[in-house]
């Protein structure tokens, strides 16, 4: 064995914090008791008031029998009669309780502009109050619209000098071409009145539109009431619709807001409006619609019956067997016979023809099929019934088999 020499290390030494968990605890509870308020005798902050204000500067602490003095804030004075103004630091160091001994002052009546009035929505004029300005019909307003009763130095008065209510005018109109309007001789228009306007002869051969309002109206100071129109010629295109007519609005020359109304003859349906109007610019709003033809549905038609079309017998002569043979008599149409009319492979078949060879169609198909239907279930009958024929036959011979005796089988 070997001996080691090396020394054997120590276990580390914690040495003892100079503050034990005991001393942070006492120093905690003496920084809380410093941190309360000295509770002696002493009275809090003095109470405050909206209209009035403390004398001086407050001090830190008031003892029991100290007094202070207020005195009314800007835009207050006292009240009459007077009342208490000081305050005295009480023995439950409570501070002695005051009325508000001030009130708003008031600023100067304003009275009604002329042509104008003047309201107050506080109902007062008091310190803090508005006045709202409005102008009669008419007139305008020069100035503020709304006033504050608000602090002057010492005392308290309006914001602004109060307003004016103007006559409202109008400068002349603007002159156009090829046009005038009335009393265009006047310098200044008064509010509401009317101008109106109109154009000139022309010297072509298509007159002047007037496009545009044609009376105007001084609504505000220097304000009309819509832009001056203007007079131009102004025509459309002949609006022809091919397989239509012109129900309304016939004529050789259409011009600014000229109306026609269209419709299509028979067979043919309208696509687009059935009304359009010659626009200041020279079209036609909305755009000249077209008639287009109706669509048919391709459908197969029973054989129509010759109670319903009949066709005289020498229209059409018996036709030969033989190809190279001729007929004895000139093969003709009903319309060849008949100018001026259809034939009768071109005639549509009437309606009610229609309606009649629909309605066969309708009852072969249902036919047709109750007929399937009723051999279907015939033939399923006539197989079933076969069927338990055949098994009834086969028990009974098992059963005869069973009954023949021993002897019959030997025989």
């Amino acid at each position: 064995m070997t001996a080691s020499c090396s020394s054997r290390k120590a276990p580390p030494y914690r040495s003892e914090s100079p503050f034990s968990s005991r001393c942070f605890v006492g120093i905690l509870l003496v920084a809380l008791l410093l941190l309360l308020p000295i509770s002696s005798d002493a009275c809090g902050e003095p109470p405050r008031y909206e209209s009035m204000r403390l004398q001086g500067v407050p001090k830190p602490s008031y003892s029991p029998g100290d007094s202070i003095q207020y005195e009314c804030r800007p835009g207050y004075q006292p009240k009459r009669p007077s009342l208490p103004t000081s305050a005295v630091c009480q023995n439950d160091s409570m501070w002695s309780l005051l009325q508000e001994a001030c009130t708003r002052k008031q600023c100067p009546n304003l009275g009604d502009p002329p042509n104008g009035q003047v309201r107050y929505p506080n109902g007062s004029i008091l310190f803090g109050s508005e006045a709202h300005y409005v102008c009669n019909v008419g007139y305008f307003l020069i100035g503020p619209s709304i006033l504050y009763c608000d602090i002057s130095e010492s005392t308290v008065d309006w914001s602004d000098n109060p307003p004016i209510c103007e006559k409202i005018l109008c400068k002349p109109p603007e002159k156009i071409l090829n046009g005038k309007y009335t009393n265009s001789h006047k310098d200044i228009f008064e509010y509401s009145e009317v101008v109106t306007y109109s154009c000139d002869a022309s010297n072509g051969a298509d007159p002047y539109s007037l496009v545009g309002e044609s009376k105007l109206v001084c609504i505000g100071n220097d304000k009309w009431s819509s832009d001056p129109p203007q007079c131009k010629v102004v025509k459309c295109v002949h609006p022809y619709v091919e397989n239509g007519m012109i129900v309304s609005g016939h004529g050789s020359k259409f011009y600014y807001k000229a109306t026609i109304v269209y419709r299509c003859n028979e067979g043919f349906k309208l696509n687009g409006s059935n009304t359009i109007v010659c626009s200041a610019n020279s079209t036609w709003e909305p755009e000249i619609p077209t008639c287009i033809k109706e669509s048919t549905t391709p459908r197969t038609q029973p054989p129509i019956s010759s109670a319903l079309v009949s066709t005289p017998p020498s229209s059409q002569p018996p036709i030969s067997s033989v190809s190279d043979s001729k007929p004895t008599h000139p093969t003709t149409t009903l319309g060849s016979s008949h100018p001026g009319y259809p034939s009768p492979s071109d005639e549509p078949p009437p309606k009610d023809a229609e309606s009649l060879g629909a309605g066969i169609i309708v009852a072969i198909v249902i036919g047709a099929l109750f007929g399937v239907v009723v051999v279907i279930c015939s033939i399923r009958f006539c197989f079933h019934k076969k069927k338990k024929r055949k098994e009834g036959i086969a028990t009974y011979s098992a059963y005869q088999d069973k009954a023949t005796t021993p002897a019959e089988q030997m025989n």
